[in-house]
């Protein structure tokens, strides 16, 4: 068992708008009014504790919470999303002593949460989850669904300094291996984040299990290590597809790159917006500059900007309200 981090799971319900339709009945929403958690392998004060944990920070809502215990990742809730998620990414590795992930999430006006977990069997890890595939309504307070919360993180950095973020792929397939276990498209997130200190690491927590495209979105998915390692996995007829990052920089929108000419790649305006910028800086961005990058690349739904220091472990979030930066720190192993 890893150390101990300090307790601050961050749980942010944010209003996300745009990559998510409005629903009456989010998937995964079961029980009645406080809901029952299927991941949670908690004793009772350690449910207390993290339900105890939660509260308001700002007016997005935005909610912290520390998620204390266990958790089975291999069990419960899959979220289900039903329109794509137009999201921005990028690993800017130019300067291979700070290597940064960043990432926008546009999406649907969702309750969410930035959650740090600290699994006695994986890496500690700082993640955004949506709320509302948890079923999860505008009052969180005492919702035992919120146990469930480890399990879909949308994006996510862990200990090691390995982030992972999801973008939608609408011309991917992934067929099913038989020998393989399956897992939800983003039920993935959270296997590579326990499971993965390198993007070789990680690379292979993909292709040990078969994705779940089913009720969502087909997507891709970008990671970027400590080392400024990056790549980008995709699913092309059926199968896996790797392209790793050859250079300063890899980014991902909602086009796919496997194999595609960079000038085609180019054709996407957002792609092409962070292209330009990391080829003008030689992939060199401190937190303030990628934001800038990610300013950019906005859409009228974009619901958070984050910036992961694959080295640093520092997280810097911007949310929909322009309520300005929130500051979190993962002490790193």
């Amino acid at each position: 068992m890893r150390r101990t981090l300090p307790a601050a799971t961050v749980a942010l319900l944010l209003a996300l708008t745009a990559c998510s339709p409005s629903r009456s009945t989010p998937p995964g929403a079961q029980g009645g009014p406080t809901g029952t958690p299927t991941a949670s392998r908690q004793d009772a004060a350690q449910v207390d504790e993290t339900l105890g944990s939660l509260r308001r920070v700002d007016d997005l809502p935005l909610y912290e919470m520390t998620y204390v215990g266990r958790y089975d990742a291999t069990t419960g809730t899959d979220a289900s999303p039903a329109t794509p998620f137009g999201c921005s990414l990028f690993v800017a590795a130019g300067d291979r002593s700070r290597p940064l992930f960043a990432r926008n999430f546009d999406w649907d006006a969702n309750p969410a949460m930035v959650l740090r977990t600290d699994p006695p069997d994986g890496y500690a890890s700082i993640s955004l989850v949506d709320l509302s595939y948890l079923g999860v309504g505008a009052d969180p307070a005492g919702d035992r669904r919120l146990l469930n919360a480890p399990l879909l993180p949308f994006d996510g950095m862990n200990e090691r300094g390995l982030a992972v973020g999801l973008a939608a792929d609408d011309g991917a397939r992934a067929d099913r291996d038989p020998g393989k276990p399956t897992v939800g498209s983003v039920r993935i997130l959270r296997l590579v984040l326990d499971r993965a200190a390198t993007v070789d690491q990680a690379v292979a927590v993909f292709a040990a299990h078969n994705l779940d495209f089913d009720g969502g979105p087909p997507l891709h998915y970008l990671v970027g290590d400590a080392t400024g390692a990056s790549a980008v996995v995709e699913f092309v007829d059926g199968e896996m597809r790797v392209e790793r990052g050859r250079g300063a920089w890899q980014a991902l929108t909602n086009v796919p790159v496997a194999g595609i000419p960079e000038e085609r790649r180019r054709e996407d305006r957002r792609y092409g917006l962070i292209a330009r910028a990391m080829t003008e800086s030689g992939g060199v961005a401190d937190a303030a500059a990628a934001h800038r990058v990610l300013t950019a690349v906005r859409q009228a739904h974009t619901r958070w900007s984050v910036t992961y220091g694959l080295r640093s472990g520092e997280v810097t979030l911007v949310t929909a309200m322009g309520g300005g930066e929130r500051r979190y720190r993962l002490p790193m192993s």
